[in-house]
């Protein structure tokens, strides 16, 4: 995949403010785009970047299901990712920086997509904090949209995720390091205890059980899952990434609402015009499949399918086969 960047100016948020010098970073497929190619754009989770090979590697490279070779691949790193595109830590005062939301990433989309000189996107590709934003790209640019797949996501912020959201920003927030704002290392131990709450709403029980269960049947204190929760957490910091990024995108992920200014969410989905499938999760505890099976219906010439995993959120990110097999009937 192919780093790009496109540089823009006065930019507008949704939720008000403003910056006068936005840097997009984003990937693509290392040729030019010209008219003709099949375009397959990925919308990428929430702390993952722009190379889709790096966080999804079974579904995207040569020979895989989305061929870079064979399709022209875009993705596009959101506002507020601590991996290159314009967010909190592009100014000295991180916390100064704009709310964004939802909406206002689907809009660099639109900037990049001009960019490219792109017309249509044959299929559009959105797993959980990405599918947020397919689903309203989707609803933005419907006439661009051919075909789109949202994976264990929702067209609404749930009450339940909003809480598991806050829960994380509480987290920072105790981190005495963290509102100083002195340097992107502020709020470093706040982070690390952030990530690993998230992790556990990733996860599932069966999850756990399989893959952090106690060896030794004769352990005084466990300590198997102890240790990979401090370990994911220090991943995360390990990674690049700064609490500030962190702390604006989980206020992201609560302005979530496709219906905000549509007349609602059943009149916002019905305006999607791209043939397409909505996905969940046997075991998801963020978007369960029943809340799932009940918005897709929405959705004009949709079909809604189930995948079946024993690890939870995070099963769109390893059951890849059975999402091979589904988005194939797509083609």
């Amino acid at each position: 995949m192919l780093l790009r960047k496109l540089t823009t100016n006065n930019f507008n948020f949704e939720a008000g403010g403003n910056i006068t010098h936005l840097e997009i970073v984003y990937h693509t497929s290392p040729r030019p785009y010209k008219d003709g190619d099949h375009v397959v754009w990925l919308c990428h989770a929430l702390t993952a970047n722009s190379d889709p090979h790096d966080w999804w590697p079974e579904m995207v490279g040569s020979g895989c299901c989305v061929d870079p070779d064979k399709d022209f691949v875009v993705c596009v790193n959101i506002f507020g990712s601590a991996y290159g595109t314009t967010g909190p830590r592009s100014i000295k005062n991180c916390l100064d920086f704009p709310r964004f939301t939802v909406r206002d990433t689907a809009r660099l989309f639109t900037l990049v997509r001009h960019q490219l000189g792109i017309k249509q996107v044959d299929l559009l590709i959105g797993s959980s904090i990405g599918g947020f934003h397919a689903l309203e790209w989707a609803i933005m640019e419907g006439d661009v949209i051919r075909h789109a797949a949202f994976i264990a996501t929702a067209p609404r912020v749930s009450p339940w995720l909003s809480a598991w959201t806050e829960v994380q920003r509480m987290a920072l927030e105790a981190d005495p390091t963290f509102r100083a704002c002195k340097d992107l290392r502020g709020g470093q131990k706040g982070l690390e205890t952030a990530r690993a709450i998230s992790l556990i709403s990733y996860r599932s029980f069966d999850g756990y059980n399989l893959t952090q269960y106690e060896t030794n049947d004769d352990c005084l204190f466990a300590s198997r899952a102890a240790s990979y929760e401090r370990y994911q957490g220090e991943k995360l910091v390990n990674r690049g990434f700064d609490a500030y990024s962190y702390y604006y995108l989980l206020h992201c992920v609560d302005s979530q609402n496709v219906g905000r200014h549509r007349g609602g969410i059943v009149h916002a989905l019905a305006q999607i015009k791209a043939k397409s499938i909505v996905i969940a999760i046997t075991s998801d505890g963020l978007f369960p499949p029943c809340e799932s099976k009940d918005w897709a219906q929405y959705i004009p010439n949709s079909q809604y399918f189930e995948i079946e995993s024993r690890f939870g959120h995070d099963g769109f990110l390893l059951e890849t086969d059975q999402i091979t097999n589904i988005l194939q009937q797509l083609q």
